[in-house]
C-alpha cells in the first residue's frame, strides 16, 4: 500500500565571486530561518547566522576567539577551521581560542553531518574573517593616515607594506567590539590559494594530545563537584509496557539517592558509579514488561516483509531516451540488500545534566546541540531559552547513536535531584539495544545494453525505512526515546526523507554516469518498528554497493573491462581523473579483471573497483582492492586497498587522508562482518559477542592519494569512501570466484553458500 507524500526540494545556491565559486545547500541539516526577500543570499552558514561577531571576536589580550556550530567528532574539523581563520585573518594559530557547539555562544549550524562542515562552516568563516580583516585594515588606515591598500598584516600587527619603519598598529589596539557587531555582506573575497600559509598544510590535530595522554578528552571523562552517577533501565523491547518494578527494594540499596519511575521510564542515581550500576541491575531484574512482539523478521524474510509495507513513493529522477537511442540488445536485473547495521560506538553514550533555579544545563556529545535543545524543551515542557546545551566530544561515532537520548535521560534524573550534577552513562546493552541503527535496504536494478555494449536504459528502485530520526527533524513530535516512555508521552516524529540533491535513503542512487534513459524510484517505509536513523553516509553506502556492483555486471555482459566501461559512460573530467589515478596506483590491467585465477591452496584472489561522487556534489572517490577468499573457511580478507580522492581545495591533507582511510576500514567492517539481529519480540544484538567488527589484524594495507584543486571550492569528504569500498570488495569477490554476492554482509557462511 502506498501514499504519495510530496517532499519540498532542497535549495542549492551558488555565489559567484570573481574566480571563486561558493556553493551551499539549505538542507534539513541546517534549520533555515525565514529571511526577508530583500536580503541577499550569503555563502555557507552565514546565510542563517549573519552577524560577524557571531563567528569571531578579537580580544584586547592578543587572542582571537573563533565560534562555530560544528563540532569535533574525531574528523579533525576544528583543526581545519582554525587553519582557515588563521590564514584569512593573518594571525598565528597559537592566538586562536575555539568555542564550538554551545547554544549560548555559537552560531546555530544545525547538525554536524553530511560532510558539510567545511562547505558550510568553513565557507562562512572564510568570508567572515575576510570581511573582518578588511574592516580592521580600514580602521588602521584611518588611524595611520594611509590607504588601506598600502597596509599589510603579520600575526595581527599592521604596518605599511615594504616599509622598514614608521607608524604601526595591531588588531588588539584597534578593536572595538562594535566594529564586528554588524551583518556580514560577503563582499570581501577570501584570499586566493596563492596567498595561503596554512590551508593545504598537514598541521597537527588540536584534539589528539588529550586523547593519547590520558587527559580529559571525552564527555565520559567529565567529573563535576558533588556529582552523582546515574543509570537508566530501558524497556526490554521496543514499544514494551512496564507492568511492575520493586522501587522500594532499590531505594534501600547502598548509595542510592534517587529512584525515578515515570511511566515506562526507569532510572536510578547513586553516590558512586558502581552503586548506580548495581541498583540498575537490580531494577532491571525486578522489572516486568509486556512486549508487543511486532518486530520484523530477519534474513531474507526481512526484505520480503519490507516490500509489502505501507510506503510513500517518489520518482527521484527520470529521463526519457531520445528518439535516436539504439535499441536494447540485452537486459539484466539484480537485487541487492543491506541489513540493520549499528553505529557500534566503542564508548557507550554519556551526558551530564544539572537543574538550578528552574534552568537546565546539559553537557553531551550530540551532533546538533540546537536541535537537541529544542526537543529537550518539548519533552520537559519548558522554554528552550532556559536550557543550555554544550558539546563535549564523545567516544562515539559518525551518525545518530544514543548521544541525544542519553541527554534527556540525564535531564530527567537531574530534575529528581535538583542542584546536583548527574552523570548518566548508558551500558553496552543500552547502546546496542536502543541506539537507532542504519536502515535495512532493498535495491532492485534493471539495465539494458545496446549491441555495442553501451547502457541505453537504467532503472534503480529502492525500499528503506527513514534515515532521519534526529532531534530537529521531528516536525510534529519529539525524537528522543525517553519522551515516548514518560507519563503523558510525546509522539515520535514521522518517517521522512531528506530531499535531493543530498538525499536520505536515495542518497547516491542517482548515477553520475550518463545514460540516455534512467529512472530512480524511492519507496520510503512509513511504519518503523525498530527506530532507524543516520548511520554514516545514510543511503550512499548501500546504493553505491548496488549501483557499482551492477556496473560491473553490465560490463561483464558487454565483454568490457570494468574501468573502461565506467569511463565510457562518464563525461565528468574530475570523476574520470580519480578513477584513472587509482587504476595507475594499483597498476590495473584489463587482463587481470577478465581472468579468474585458480585456487592456490584453497585461496582465490581477485581485484575490484568502486567509484562515486558522494551525494553527486561532494568529494570524488575511487577505491580498488585486492582480496583473498579462503574457499574452505569462507573468510574474505582484504589484502590491499588503493584510493584517490578529490575534494576541491584541500584544507588539511592529513586530515582528509584520515577520513578516507577511516571510511575504507569502516566500510570493510560493515561489508564483511556487521549485521544486527532480532526476533519477533526483542533485539538480540546486545554485546560485542553478538556484533563482531573488523579488528586490527584484518585491516588491509592502505594507499591513499589526493588530488588538490586549489581554485575549486572545498568539498565534503568525511563519507566519501564508504560506498566505493563496499563496491570494490563485492566486485573483487566476483572477479576472484566468478560468483556474485548481492546480500550484505559477506560472512563466511554466505561465502561458502555462494561457492557451493
Amino acid at each position: 500500500m502506498s501514499t504519495n507524500t510530496p517532499l519540498a526540494p532542497t535549495r542549492r545556491t551558488f555565489l559567484k565571486a570573481g574566480s571563486l565559486t561558493v556553493a551551499f545547500s539549505l538542507s534539513p541539516f541546517i534549520p533555515v530561518a525565514a529571511q526577508a526577500p530583500a536580503k541577499p543570499v550569503l555563502p555557507g552558514s552565514l546565510n542563517t547566522n549573519r552577524m560577524l561577531d557571531g563567528w569571531l571576536r578579537i580580544n584586547a589580550n592578543g587572542s582571537v576567539t573563533m565560534f562555530t556550530g560544528k563540532v569535533e567528532l574525531g574528523q579533525g574539523i576544528l583543526t581545519a577551521l582554525t587553519q582557515i581563520v588563521s590564514d584569512e585573518l593573518d594571525v598565528d594559530l597559537r592566538r586562536l581560542e575555539v568555542i564550538s557547539g554551545h547554544t549560548a555562544l555559537t552560531p546555530n549550524e544545525g547538525v554536524t553531518a553530511g560532510s558539510l562542515s567545511i562547505e558550510h562552516s568553513g565557507t562562512a568563516l572564510r568570508f567572515a574573517c575576510a570581511e573582518a580583516r578588511g574592516l580592521l585594515l580600514q580602521a588602521a588606515a584611518s588611524k595611520l593616515g594611509v590607504a588601506a591598500a598600502d597596509l599589510s598584516v603579520s600575526d595581527g600587527s599592521i604596518s605599511r607594506t615594504n616599509a622598514s619603519s614608521g607608524a604601526r598598529t595591531s588588531y588588539w589596539e584597534l578593536i572595538d567590539q562594535a566594529l564586528l557587531k554588524r551583518e556580514a555582506s560577503a563582499k570581501t573575497l577570501p584570499k586566493p590559494s596563492s596567498q595561503h600559509r596554512l590551508i593545504g598544510q598537514s598541521l597537527q590535530r588540536r584534539d589528539i594530545p588529550a586523547k593519547v595522554t590520558g587527559a580529559q578528552a571525552f564527555v565520559q571523562d567529565m567529573r563535576l563537584p558533588n556529582m552523582v552517577h546515574g543509570r537508566v533501565v530501558l524497556p526490554s523491547a521496543p514499544r514494551a509496557r512496564l507492568l511492575s518494578v520493586d522501587e522500594a527494594a532499590i531505594r534501600r540499596m547502598p548509595g542510592v539517592v534517587a529512584v525515578l519511575r515515570d511511566g515506562n521510564f526507569l532510572a536510578v542515581a547513586a553516590e558512586r558509579e558502581e552503586q548506580a550500576i548495581a541498583a540498575a541491575r537490580a531494577m532491571q531484574n525486578s522489572a516486568r514488561w509486556e512486549e508487543p512482539g511486532d518486530l520484523p523478521p530477519v534474513g531474507a524474510g526481512l526484505f520480503a516483509h519490507m516490500k509489502k509495507q505501507r510506503t510513500s513513493d517518489s520518482v527521484v529522477s527520470e529521463k526519457k531516451a531520445p528518439a535516436d537511442t539504439p535499441a536494447a540488445a540485452r537486459t539484466l536485473t539484480a537485487t541487492y540488500t543491506r541489513p540493520y547495521q549499528a553505529h557500534a560506538s566503542i564508548g557507550p553514550s554519556c551526558a551530564l545534566a544539572q537543574w538550578n533555579d528552574d534552568k537546565l544545563r546539559v553537557w553531551c556529545h550530540s551532533q546538533g546541540v540546537f536541535p537537541l535543545r529544542s526537543d529537550l524543551g518539548k519533552a520537559l515542557r519548558m522554554p528552550p531559552e532556559k536550557i543550555t546545551v554544550s558539546f563535549h566530544e564523545g567516544s562515539g561515532c559518525y551518525g545518530h547513536n544514543g548521544a541525544d537520548d542519553v541527554a534527556l535521560d540525564a535531564a530527567l534524573l537531574a530534575r529528581a535531584v535538583p542542584g546536583k550534577p548527574v552523570r548518566l552513562q548508558w551500558m553496552r546493552e543500552d547502546e546496542f539495544g536502543w541506539e537507532p541503527p542504519g536502515s535495512p535496504m532493498v535495491m532492485e536494478l534493471k539495465g539494458s545494453l545496446d549491441a555495442s555494449g553501451r547502457v541505453v536504459d537504467w532503472n534503480h528502485e529502492l525500499w528503506s525505512y527513514t534515515h532521519v530520526t534526529r532531534p530537529g527533524f521531528d516536525r510534529d513530535g519529539v525524537n528522543l526515546t525517553a519522551a515516548w516512555l514518560i507519563n503523558n508521552p510525546l509522539p515520535a516524529g514521522p518517517a521522512i526523507n531528506i530531499p535531493q540533491p543530498s538525499g536520505g535513503s536515495d542518497r547516491n542512487a542517482l548515477p553520475l554516469y550518463v545514460f540516455p534513459q534512467q529512472k530512480v524510484t524511492n519507496h520510503l517505509l512509513l511504519d518503523t518498528p525498530i527506530r532507524t536513523s543516520a548511520l554514516r553516509g545514510l543511503g550512499a553506502y548501500p546504493n553505491v554497493f548496488a549501483l557499482e556492483s551492477f556496473m560491473d555486471e553490465m560490463a561483464a555482459a558487454a565483454g568490457t573491462d570494468p574501468i573502461e566501461f565506467r569511463l565510457k559512460h562518464l563525461t565528468d573530467t574530475r570523476a574520470r581523473a580519480v578513477i584513472e589515478r587509482t587504476a595507475s596506483m594499483a597498476k590495473w590491467q584489463s587482463a587481470a579483471a577478465a581472468t579468474q585465477p585458480k585456487a592456490i591452496g584453497g585461496v582465490l584472489k581477485g581485484r575490484g573497483i568502486g567509484f562515486a561522487q558522494y551525494k553527486n556534489m561532494a568529494c570524488y572517490c575511487a577505491v580498488i582492492v585486492d582480496i583473498a577468499v579462503d574457499t574452505r573457511s569462507g573468510v574474505v580478507r582484504i589484502e590491499k586497498a588503493w584510493s584517490t580522492t578529490e575534494a576541491g581545495l584541500i584544507i588539511n591533507p592529513d586530515g582528509l587522508r584520515n577520513q578516507i582511510e577511516g571510511g575504507i576500514i569502516q566500510s570493510a567492517s560493515w561489508t564483511l562482518f556487521e549485521s544486527m539481529k532480532n526476533d519477533s519480540k526483542r533485539k538480540l544484538t546486545l554485546t560485542w559477542a553478538d556484533y563482531p567488527i573488523m579488528r586490527f589484524p584484518d585491516v588491509p594495507d592502505l594507499q591513499v592519494e589526493l588530488i588538490n584543486r586549489p581554485n575549486e571550492r572545498s568539498l565534503g569528504a568525511g563519507e566519501g569512501s564508504q560506498g566505493p569500498t563496499v563496491a570494490a570488495i563485492a566486485n573483487a569477490f566476483a572477479n576472484a570466484t566468478g560468483r556474485r554476492l548481492r546480500d550484505l554482509p559477506f560472512t563466511p557462511e554466505r561465502v561458502k553458500q555462494a561457492l557451493a
